[in-house]
């Protein structure tokens, strides 16, 4: 059993900074899935907002697969929100052609700091109590996020960014609180969408001010003759609290690159240069500004 987990964000859109394919079709996407499923990676990432990811993954057989999907902000005039959710979730069962989900994640946590909040919450137990998913849960970009909602929702689930550059969610001690509550812990932006597998040359000039991180970080890749992948999910692999790692990728190849790459052992005192606090530079969100 791998502790990845594909997200499925690429399939039928185009997703990433180092995304220079596009979007998966189908085809390919059926590949992706065959692989996934003879190497019992078990759970498939998906969003309700990524209609492309629906509408493939609605066209292959996903009936062994433990589905996570995230629900988006209602709509600021909703008049009822219950019922606008229901139909948010009844339609994706519809489209994914399942019965029910594995996780219904809130997309955004600050949804429930909203005016709509307890009716959003209310909505979410109505999903798990009536069976339409196994579990609830929300999706983070910062652990400071945990501090004001985790006292508002019973959640069984948390996705949060992790990896080699953002340590925030293991530094924050949130990693050990989580799992201690038995909450299970899904981590994303494993490659912080794509950057750190980019060739030193192909990283964009907006990022020019880390550029001292990025000569260390591809002149210790060389040296110690390992590929980035396998750096980069050493990380996450090594913090045994964490449940699934999100993966995504670009092609049937890359997946199968990958799962050869989480079994490599690797040591991660000589990379924790890599390790970052700025927010501008961990939060795929602010790259738009820089």
């Amino acid at each position: 059993m791998t502790k990845l987990a594909l997200g499925t964000a690429q399939f039928g859109e185009k997703y990433g900074i180092a995304n220079k394919i596009g979007a998966i079709d189908l085809c390919e996407s059926k590949k992706i899935l065959k692989i996934a499923k003879n190497n019992n990676l078990d759970f498939l990432d998906t969003a309700i907002s990524y209609k492309g990811s629906e509408k493939i993954l609605g066209k292959t057989d996903i009936s062994n697969f433990k589905i996570i999907s995230k629900l988006p902000d209602p709509p600021f005039d909703c008049s009822n929100i219950q019922s606008w959710i229901k139909e948010q979730i009844q339609k994706s069962l519809e489209s994914l052609r399942i019965k029910s989900f594995y996780g219904i994640l809130l997309h955004n946590s600050k949804s429930i700091l909203s005016l709509n909040g307890k009716k959003i919450i209310d909505s979410l137990n109505e999903i798990k109590s009536e069976g339409f998913a196994k579990k609830i849960g929300i999706s983070i970009y910062d652990p400071s996020e945990l501090e004001r909602v985790m006292n508002l929702v019973n959640i069984d689930i948390i996705q949060a960014p992790l990896n080699i550059m953002d340590r925030r969610l293991e530094t924050s001690g949130w990693l050990n609180k989580l799992f201690k509550n038995n909450i299970e812990i899904y981590t994303r932006s494993t490659f912080l969408q794509g950057l750190l597998l980019m060739p030193r040359k192909k990283i964009p000039s907006k990022f020019k001010k880390w550029s001292f991180i990025w000569d260390q970080w591809h002149s210790k890749i060389i040296e110690s003759n390992l590929s980035a992948a396998s750096i980069c999910l050493a990380y996450p692999l090594s913090l045994s609290k964490i449940y699934r790692i999100i993966v995504g990728v670009d092609s049937s190849n890359h997946l199968e690159t990958l799962l050869i790459e989480s079994k490599k052992k690797i040591s991660l005192k000589d990379w924790s240069f890599m390790e970052s606090e700025d927010n501008d530079l961990i939060n795929p969100t602010n790259w738009s500004s820089l």
